[in-house]
Parts: C-alpha cells; structure tokens; sequence
C-alpha cells in the first residue's frame, strides 16, 4: 500500500470492512461499544487494541477508516480526525506546549490561528513571537535554543505567501523545536510538509477534502508517538474528535479528491495568466504565477500553487465592492476550496476584526479579494471576472 500512488490511496487505503464485505465504507453511528464480558471491558481500557473502540470521543470504525486513509495520503504514520480545522490547529498547539515554553510563528495567518496563538497561548503563558514567514534570517533570528515549537501556514491565508520550509524545518530541528504547518492551502494532493521533515501537518477538511460545502472538518497528520500520546490525549479529554457522518462524508469525498484539485488548480493557473496585467489590478498572487515574490521556492517545494489566487483591486473598497457585486457564476463567501468558485474581501470578513496595523503589515488591503476556484469552466470563470472588471 505504501507504494500506491496519492490516487489509489485516496480510495482505497485504510478501509474495514464488516463481516457483510460492503463495498462503501460502513458508517458507525454509536456513542458507545459493548464488551462481552466485565474483563474485557477492563482489558480495553487498560490497552485497547488497533480495531477495538470505547466510546465515540476516544475513537469510531468511520472516523479510524479516515484517519488511516488521510495519513497514508500525507505520508505520515498516523492523524486525528477532529471536528474543524480550527480544533487541529487549537489541538496542536495546545497539546504541545505549556506555560514558560517559547513558539515562533509567521505572522501571515488566518485571523483564528492568531487568535489561538496571542489570546490562548498567550493567556496561559506561553512566549510568542511573530516573523515575517518569507525572511529565512528572521526564523534564524527568532528561533532560540529553549524553543518548543514552531508553526506556520505553508501557503499564508489570504495573501498566498510562500515559506521556504525546508529552511524552517533545519533550523527548528537544530533547536529540537517541534514543527506544525497548516497545509490548507497546499492541498492533500500537493503536500511537501511531511517530506521536507515537517513534525505535525494540519488540515482543515472541510477545504479540498470535503470540497462541496457540506461539512467541518479537520486532521492532524503526524508520527504515532505524537498522535496517540499527547495529541489524542487532549482531544479526547476535551471533546474534538470529529463525527462518524462527518468523517463517513470525508471517506467518500477522498475518492474524488484527485480529480477535483488537479482540475482546480489547473483553472486557477488559468484565471492567474488572464488576469496577470490586467488594468484594473494593482497585483496579483499566485505562487506558480512569475510575478509572485516567491515564485522561485514555490516551484522548488510544489509543482502547484492550489486553488486559490489573490488579486487586489485598484480603488480600494468601493470599487471592490462594485467588483464583487457584479460578479455572475463567483459566489461571494468566506469559505474556499469548494466546487464552486467563491471570492471573498478579506478585509471586511475572515480578517474583519484585525486591528488595521497588522492588516497593513500583512497586505490585506482594501481592495484585496481572494478567489477560489471551483470546478466550473475556467473560460466561464476568466469571463465573468474579466466583465465584473470591467463594472469598477
């Protein structure tokens, strides 16, 4: 199995199959499990064994099928199925570190992940500290010798940029620093975190995974000694396991996966060369685009930037918003990675309540929207972005 291809894991890899050998994956919609006798409830929970189950928060037949399977797509030994992406991310950092420890994160993140990292971490006295993701010398700089772990999104949300992470993961593993990297953006499909040394890799699944605009859910991909030992233990104890119809839904997505986010990512390099240049656009961002500042590591570290480009609208907010409005098949929400295209104003959505010095800091300006690209034509979609354009 291990030597399958992304595309046959995807369907195939950790299926069970029930003593009536369905064909799809059986879904297990119960809270708790029975023991045949006193002693073997005993025995289970002493050391319960690989295809043995206790309760729906500890573990379940579905959500183990995803688990197995979404691990052996990352390249990793083991993952948690949890109940969002934001829960991964929260479990990760929270399972790992405590008061006193120090973390180094790049600045560009999804406003909850800074949310997590300055509120939370912060609260219970963990030291952060903020880089700029894209200067090597500033990891160099700010990753100490007490550091416990570092974090990052591999591909920063909404911005696009692009970390060199083989840089990141040499230096932290030279301070026996942990590394956890958000992969949302990247992809299953494209993922170079765990090849390039990465210790935990997070997802939100309710990107790419799911894709249809159905369910939350998320995943932490890691070793076995990380996964059952300090990451299950918090999230068993503080409920964040995902749901065996969540995780039943995931199964059948990952069947598609493949074929969903090449065709994606092949019409989000599309839409990139038509709107390269374009008049009413002051910069565009995609990381396999050449105009991108990190074009060079990002073809180095991936042969696709995803499914999602940002563009930044000349006029600021109104004439975004024309921009926006005029749109005809785009969808204007906060979601992406869906099957259908979404464009989203990050300035007053997702990163609505960043205080404005960090919006500049991190580029997410007036007129920034980003653009997820679904599967619909990518013709259809070059028009209608080129004819709401032409309304600003």
């Amino acid at each position: 199995m291990t030597e399958w291809s992304k595309r046959t894991k995807a369907v195939h890899a950790g299926t069970r199959r029930s003593q009536y050998g369905e064909i799809s994956e059986a879904m297990f919609l119960t809270q708790a499990f029975a023991y045949p006798t006193a002693e073997a409830a005993e025995a289970r929970f002493i050391e319960a064994g690989e295809d043995e189950f206790i309760y729906a928060r500890y573990g379940n037949p579905t959500n183990r099928m995803f688990e197995d399977r979404l691990a052996m797509l990352e390249g990793t030994e083991d993952a948690f199925a949890c109940t969002s992406g934001m829960a991964a991310v929260n479990g990760a950092l929270m399972a790992l570190t405590q008061a006193g420890d120090h973390v180094v994160s790049s600045r560009a993140l999804f406003g909850s992940c800074l949310y997590v990292l300055e509120e939370v971490l912060g609260r219970f006295g963990v030291d952060i500290t903020l880089v700029d993701g894209t200067d090597n010398a500033a990891w160099d700089a700010a990753i100490r010798p007490d550091t416990k772990l570092v974090f990052l999104e591999a591909i920063s949300n909404p911005t696009l940029e692009v970390i060199d992470l083989a840089h990141v993961v040499k230096v932290a593993h030279a301070s026996d620093a942990l590394v956890v990297v958000d992969n949302a953006m990247p992809t299953p499909v494209f993922s170079y975190a765990a090849k390039l040394g990465a210790d935990l890799v997070v997802y939100s699944t309710t990107k790419h995974v799911d894709g249809q605009g159905r369910m939350l859910g998320g995943a932490i991909c890691g070793s076995r000694d990380l996964i059952r030992g300090p990451i299950e233990t918090y999230m068993k104890h503080t409920g964040g396991a995902i749901n065996p119809f969540a995780a039943w839904t995931h199964l059948k997505a990952l069947e598609t996966l493949d074929l969903r986010v090449r065709a994606q990512a092949d019409s989000t390099m599309q839409v990139a060369e038509a709107l390269a240049g374009h008049a009413k656009l002051s910069r565009l961002s995609y990381p396999q685009h050449p105009s991108h500042p990190q074009h060079a590591v990002a073809m180095e570290q991936s042969p696709s930037g995803g499914t999602v480009l940002a563009i930044e609208v000349k006029g600021g907010k109104e004439a975004c918003f024309r921009f926006l409005n005029a749109l005809e098949i785009f969808t204007i929400s906060n979601n992406f990675a869906d099957a259908k295209s979404i464009a989203t104003h990050p300035a007053t959505t997702t990163h609505q309540r960043l205080p404005q010095d960090q919006k500049d800091t991190l580029g997410i300006s007036d007129g920034l929207v980003r653009l997820s690209i679904g599967l619909e034509d990518p013709e259809d979609l070059i028009r209608d972005l080129k004819q709401a354009l032409a309304a600003v």
